[in-house]
């Protein structure tokens, strides 16, 4: 089995070189993304293998399909970068829908105390000798509200974290896990009440036609003055015109963001030499009360681990047995993962 692993990093082919030669998968990697110009590469191979910001949308498919390539193996959990509806009857779509949900509540954590408790500043003054604490002043987030947008495995985890905290947590999900629910320190919540009463606002849901700009313009209008906003989830999520124009009112005084809208043109590559094209990620880059990383929450030994041997033993099901358990299927859904692995 040959796969075409699309753009590849340094700290990708450890982990899949390893679990590849233990399963019989031989990996190409490329370092440029998977598009329309790009696809080419993927000839004599049986499968591509891709990340969150390559493309496969339906010119990409009709490609792969005329070269015979029979499998497109996510490397991640979300999946708004593939055209589902179109992929249907066509090639068949294998993620990992989990891969450590630690690692990515921890990064949303480390953020935010980041954040709050102005360790990214300390940090640099420091590195200078300023030994002052002039606007350093944070504030505890013991008996604070956090507003919990998706109740999945990420957002539980960063709910517990939060608890560890003394937090109270309001959550939010289209299908709720009541089983969270405590009736004290934990409860489910309309938005409204969620975006009204929440001094912090965490994002852990995928991104879908209900969820695209859940944070927008009127929702920051319905929050607490103060707000802060974190985004570990999908860029999306948040329109970033209104998260700006909401920081500039003081109407949001913090935003902590592994993801952006557009990150796409930017994320994972070094553009220290250059001048930023993007005039928003720029502005909210140059904010004091704004950080931004590039989409590393996932980054954990652990979960490249993880990912790797998942992608491995997805690409060995479907091959040895025609079906896969992390398989997603428009039929069966909304192109949540495949029910019975035959539908085509």
């Amino acid at each position: 089995m040959k796969f075409a692993f699309f753009d590849a990093k340094p700290y990708d082919k450890p982990s899949f070189d390893k679990f590849g030669a233990e399963n019989g998968v031989e990996f190409k990697y490329f370092e440029t993304k998977l598009n329309e110009d790009t696809v080419g590469l993927a000839k004599d191979f049986d499968g591509v293998c891709v990340f969150v910001n390559d493309t496969v949308n339906s010119a990409v498919i009709d490609k792969l399909c005329e070269m015979n390539v029979r499998v497109v193996a996510l490397r991640c959990a979300g999946f708004n970068n593939v055209d589902m509806k179109y992929a249907f009857g066509r090639i068949h779509v294998l993620r990992v829908p989990a891969y450590s949900p630690y690692a990515v509540a921890e990064h949303t954590m480390a953020m935010l105390l980041t954040s709050i408790r102005r360790i990214h500043k300390a940090y640099i003054r420091t590195r200078d000798f300023n030994f002052s604490l002039a606007g350093m002043t944070g504030f505890d987030l013991h008996g604070k509200t956090v507003g919990v947008i998706g109740t999945g495995r990420i957002g539980r985890v960063f709910i517990d974290i939060c608890r560890g905290f003394g937090m109270k947590v309001l959550a939010y999900d289209k299908f709720p896990a009541r089983e969270i629910e405590d009736g004290e320190t934990v409860r489910y919540a309309d938005l409204d009440e969620l975006f009204s009463q929440s001094d912090i606002i965490s994002l852990h849901c995928p991104l879908t036609d209900d969820t695209y700009h859940i944070i927008d313009e009127k929702s920051v209008e319905k929050c607490k003055k103060g707000v802060v906003i974190l985004n570990t989830s999908r860029g999306a999520l948040v329109d970033a015109e209104a998260l700006l124009s909401g920081i500039k009112s003081r109407k949001i005084g913090a935003a902590c963001l592994d993801v952006y809208e557009e990150e796409s043109d930017f994320f994972f590559e070094d553009f220290s030499g250059h001048i930023l094209e993007d005039d928003v990620l720029a502005r909210l880059i140059s904010m004091p009360n704004v950080i931004v990383t590039s989409h590393q929450a996932f980054l954990t030994e652990e979960a490249l681990s993880n990912i790797a041997q998942t992608t491995v033993e997805n690409i060995v099901g479907y091959f040895k047995n025609k079906q896969c358990p992390n398989e997603l299927c428009y039929r069966c859904g909304n192109a949540e993962d495949c029910r019975d692995g035959k539908c085509f």
